[in-house]
């Protein structure tokens, strides 16, 4: 059911809500509680993320957004011929190990939140994470399907069987799982305002442990990286204006498809019609081609965020759009010129929309034991491809697939919401929200209802769920559809806090997904 208050948190697992409530309980704000939930995610949550996950941040201060990206940087020594020499030539870069590791930028997202916009002390934000790393906890449904299933593919990568497979095997569900080395860890974060992750012990432990291991991360590579402040980009749609982090982040793929489908009448069509649905994949796919061809760093960008969300272009996107019949598209010329997601507000305005990942099941298998930090595998997005924007270079950032969203109304905050799940996330993102603005469904209905997943070419994936007289609609308009029965990654899992008012009169509603262990609470 939705849930309604003046003061929210919105996560995957109910203690990591409760780590949020207890910072608003005690004074603090919504980034506070944000902040906590976080650290504490990643000891409930590790198949998702960990201490050495990225992170990104939307947040309404009360009077403007403001937004943090805390991707990390690749090694220096990360160049196409560093690769080829290691492996030979690939189209890929590795996708597990050390030489897929990024720096990790979300201890840094944490500490620069709290030094900007926090109330409470720092050392108090990661207190609920310390202690559940100590005394352990019962884990649930979701994470230990996710947990068994990286088993096989992870179990000899370094330090993970030591931290995440006790007992020689995956926790079942409801068994007990400590991580006292992470609680190690987030002392030493706490005392030092995560200074000891990237210039102190932390980070020592960490570049020994890369060397050790065949890795090339250095303490200069650690002691360089800042997250940085950016300013959202958006677009208008059905009266509301929609907000992202720049790239390097794909969330600019949401923002094309939404530009394209406002070409067409949404609204007027039923919500789970073959129209409406066919419509939406068109847009996506569109979208998701200029994306994989366009997003990286933006310092290397060859097209710029302004002319992928260009009026005229996307109105001669959305003309390649056949209603009846589904197609594969290529990336268009613009005109030169395994994540967890939180959200929490308060009572005082502020709505805070983050996000932080450890990238595929438990990232790069890499755990450094002695400290609990778990490593997310970024660099498997960068390409050794020359001719590709987003070829690899020393201190470079990734394709990055996190994407928090924020929606405004008249210049005023509406929503602070997202949806995990890899390219999941501008799907479901596209999905919720024309269910929401078009069809004016409240949170927790859009956040439940089935949704479809866009792969490749003509293929989609549509949950279990989905009527199956619309499913033999879309498969008559050309769509090649498999039927999947997945509640953890396929078809992602949001949080949605929606804001009803005055937040100290009227409050919030909010929504958590069932796809997921975790809840919606509020007071």
């Amino acid at each position: 059911m939705p849930v309604f208050g003046r003061n929210v948190v919105a996560t995957s697992h109910p203690l990591a809500v409760q780590a949020g409530l207890r910072m608003l309980l005690r004074g603090g704000n919504a980034v506070d509680a944000a902040v906590a939930a976080a650290a504490t995610m990643t000891i409930v949550e590790p198949c998702s993320n960990g201490l050495g996950s990225d992170a990104f941040c939307i947040l309404w201060d009360g009077e403007q957004l403001h937004g943090l990206n805390a991707s990390g940087h690749a090694p220096a020594a990360w160049t196409p011929e560093y690769f080829t020499r290691r492996y030979g030539v690939a189209p890929t870069l590795p996708t597990r190990g050390w030489d897929s590791v990024t720096v990790p930028g979300a201890v840094g997202a944490w500490a620069a939140l709290s030094a900007r916009f926090g109330k409470l002390p720092f050392a108090d934000l990661l207190e609920p994470a310390i202690e559940v790393a100590e005394r352990g906890y019962a884990v649930p449904v979701v994470v230990a399907q996710k947990w068994r299933a990286a088993e096989p593919i992870l179990r000899d990568k370094p330090g993970f069987a030591e931290t995440f497979l006790p007992n020689g095997r995956a926790p079942t569900i409801g068994e007990r799982f400590a991580m006292p080395a992470a609680a190690r860890t987030l002392r030493a974060i706490a005392e030092s305002r995560g200074e000891s992750f990237y210039r102190g012990e932390v980070a020592a432990a960490m570049v020994a442990h890369a060397a050790a291991n065949g890795g090339s991360m250095t303490a200069a590579d650690l002691a360089n990286y800042r997250p940085e402040w950016v300013d959202p980009i958006g677009i208008d749609y059905a009266g509301h204006r929609m907000h992202q982090i720049p790239p390097n982040g794909q969330g600019i793929a949401t923002l094309i498809a939404l530009g394209i489908v406002r070409h067409f009448d949404l609204a007027s069509l039923p919500v789970d019609s073959v129209d409406a649905y066919h419509l939406q994949i068109e847009a996506m796919k569109l979208a998701f081609a200029d994306a994989y061809r366009h997003v990286c760093d933006a310092r290397s960008a060859h097209v710029t965020s302004d002319q992928l969300l260009d009026e005229a272009y996307l109105a001669s996107r959305a003309r390649l759009i056949d209603p009846r019949r589904a197609q594969v598209f290529e990336s268009g010329t613009p005109l030169r010129g395994g994540t967890i997601y939180l959200s929490a507000v308060d009572e005082n305005g502020m709505m805070v929309s983050f996000i932080q990942s450890n990238y595929m099941g438990f990232g790069s298998g890499v755990v450094v034991p002695d400290w609990g930090v778990s490593l997310q595998n970024r660099g498997h997005g960068f390409s050794l491809d020359p001719t590709s924007p987003n070829v690899v270079a020393p201190g470079k950032r990734p394709f990055h697939t996190i994407i928090p969203a924020f929606l405004t109304k008249d210049g005023q905050p509406q929503m602070s919401f997202g949806v995990m799940g890899a390219n999941m996330q501008p799907q479901g993102q596209l999905q919720t929200v024309v269910r929401m603005l078009d069809h004016r469904q409240h949170p927790q209905a859009a956040c439940d209802a089935p949704r479809w997943r866009f792969n490749q070419d003509l293929e989609i994936n549509v949950e279990a769920t989905m009527d199956p007289k619309l499913v033999q609609g879309l498969a008559e308009r050309g769509h090649r559809i498999d039927v999947i029965d997945d509640s953890y990654q396929d078809f992602g899992a949001g949080q949605f806090i929606w804001r009803l008012g005055d937040p100290a009169r009227d409050g919030y509603v909010a929504a958590s997904d069932p796809r997921r262990d975790g809840q919606a609470g509020a007071f």
